[in-house]
């Protein structure tokens, strides 16, 4: 497989701008928002429809509203409607209009017995007395209650073991469930981006807080090998930086080996087709996902849980996003995104594949941008790599923002929208996770959306279908964007 250096040039990315997914899933139109209700009394005060990164935003804003009477909240994408839990005694009792001014800020409002305080307190019950390897728990909003999953290897006294410590928080509390696969982290051997006998998937470029060049991955991936290539056999392009697995978390920094590599912020689907990522955001129960991994491509479904602990056989893991995509040996590390350009989480493990189905975890890439320091995306400063800037400014490598992390200067990151870099791609540098769908990316997919504008082998970013299968240049390739470009 071929591939190409992207030579420092202006990113002329669209703004916003997000194609069309393809065979593996269809993106939905987003929706306008609804004009706000006016009526003083709650219960005439009719819910907005939202889109779901607006709906995640409100809810923030919600929470620090309410206090502790807030119970969780999730999205309802059929009414496309942001559903707020509040504690049933706040509701009965409340006196200081807090209620009216949740209804007009748009949500609806949910009363449940369940706080999250007392969710937390069976939560820990859990860790502290049923910590067992093949299980997971997450608080579900849409019940008010704990789920906790066990896969096919807990039997025997560990089920029990299991099932009494559940049915000690009682049936209001949390409920298990059997599931049929095997938690495991998703690296493998094979192709894609590759270190030693390990294959990944890259996540999504960023810029560490030096103004260097990096990409987000699984930890996992970062603590099973120092260096990683783009090819099978080939030379080191990336090193680890930072890797986090097991504990608070399952996520790695790693750099970039050559400092002038472009690392435009955009997910490869395959196919030629790029969707561009303008921001890292939190996941909210209910909203419609994608996940890019170097196995199985492009996949979607719904966010189930958060604040998610797993039990890995490598030890115990916090704080990730429960969900019913799919992914398998190879995808780790891959980018989990939403339609609108949103960078949500990476790829950790579950149980199952993509014939039968199951769960899969994501680490939150908010959390990770924290920890390692680095930046995602048009003005996000969630990770503090100083600079980024809004608007069509250069996207932040330090202080005056080179694009694409380490993109000559004056490199302008996205038009408009100021993207850095690349987002999802899987970058080559982070080889195997490459993100793509597979291994070169179709369509003669060099340098597919790698520069903004640019086409791959005639496949214009924004379009065709993602096809899963089509080989992303071992990762990094193309398709990427963030395709090794040095």
């Amino acid at each position: 497989m071929s591939h190409k250096r992207i030579p420092k040039r202006k990113a002329a990315f669209a703004a916003g701008t997000v194609v069309a997914l393809g065979a593996a899933a269809i993106l939905l139109p987003n929706a306008n928002a609804s004009q706000d209700g006016s009526s003083n009394d709650a219960a005439a005060i009719a819910p907005k429809t939202l889109k779901a990164s607006d709906a995640t935003d409100l809810a923030s804003q919600l929470q620090e509203l309410l206090g502790d009477a807030f119970a969780g909240s999730y999205y309802d994408s059929d009414k496309q409607q942001l559903v707020v839990n509040v504690v049933n005694n706040v509701i009965s009792g409340d006196d200081n209009n807090v209620i009216v001014q949740v209804k007009k800020a748009g949500a609806a409002v949910r009363g449940v017995d369940n706080s999250l305080t007392e969710l937390a307190a069976g939560a820990k019950t859990l860790k502290t007395e049923a910590t067992i390897p093949g299980t997971s728990w997450a608080v579900d909003p849409r019940t008010n209650k704990i789920l906790v999953t066990a896969d096919s290897t807990v039997t025997g006294d560990k089920w029990n073991t299991l099932e009494s410590t559940v049915k000690s928080l009682g049936s209001d509390m949390a409920t298990i469930k059997k599931s049929a696969g095997t938690f495991k982290t998703f690296a493998s051997g094979g192709d894609a981006i590759f270190a030693g006998g390990a294959r990944c998937s890259l996540g999504f470029n960023v810029t560490a807080g030096d103004g260097t060049p990096a990409f987000l991955t699984a930890g996992h991936c970062g603590v099973a090998a120092e260096q990683w290539s783009d090819t099978e056999d080939g030379q080191p392009i990336a090193t680890v930086d930072q890797a986090t697995f097991p504990g608070d978390g399952d996520f790695a920094l790693v750099k970039y080996d050559d400092p002038a590599t472009e690392a435009p912020s955009e997910v490869n689907v395959g196919g030629g087709q790029t969707v561009a990522i303008n921001q890292a955001a939190d996941a909210e129960v209910g909203t419609q996902v994608f996940r890019m991994g170097s196995t199985t491509g492009l996949a979607d479904g719904q966010v189930l849980g958060l604040d998610a602990t797993v039990n890995y056989p490598e030890g115990t893991v916090t704080g990730l996003i429960q969900t019913d995509v799919c992914a398998e040996p190879g995808d780790s590390g891959g980018s989990l995104f939403t339609q609108d350009g949103s960078a949500i989480g990476l790829t950790s493990g579950g149980s199952g594949d993509c014939t039968a189905g199951g769960e899969t975890f994501f680490q939150p890439v908010t959390t990770a941008l924290e920890a390692v320091g680095a930046t995602l995306g048009a003005g996000d400063a969630a990770g503090g790599a100083g600079g980024d800037q809004a608007g069509g400014e250069e996207a932040g490598a330090g202080a005056g923002g080179e694009a694409g992390a380490g993109a000559g200067a004056g490199d302008e990151a996205g038009a408009g929208a100021g993207e850095e870099a690349g987002a999802g791609e899987e970058a080559g540098a982070g080889g195997d996770a490459g993100a793509s769908p597979g291994d070169e990316a179709g369509a003669g997919g060099e340098e597919i959306g790698g520069v903004g504008g640019e086409e791959a082998g005639g496949d214009q970013v924004g379009g065709e279908e993602a096809g899963a299968g089509q080989e992303t240049g071992n990762g990094a390739d193309d398709g990427t964007g963030a395709t090794e470009s040095h």
